[in-house]
């Protein structure tokens, strides 16, 4: 069983939250607003698999220029 580090916050943790946090976001503003936000979660559904595909993200890069440290070397 893969128990993912939780003492410090790193880049990694940052995107699983951010993902998840837009999920959850789009599916609530679906059941109260628009089905059309469903859209939002199939894009970040879309772009995780990119980011497993070929390491590359958007949100990756925002967080790396705003100072978040990767657990990763690169």
């Amino acid at each position: 069983m893969f128990i993912a580090n939780t003492k410090s916050w790193y880049l990694e943790r940052f995107v699983w939250l951010i993902a998840g946090a837009f999920i959850l976001i789009s599916l609530g503003l679906s059941r109260i607003h628009s089905e059309y936000w469903l859209i939002l979660t199939a894009l970040v559904g879309i772009n995780l698999t990119i980011l497993s595909i070929t390491g590359f993200c958007p949100m990756t890069v925002i967080l790396h220029k705003l100072g978040v440290k990767s657990k990763t070397k690169s």
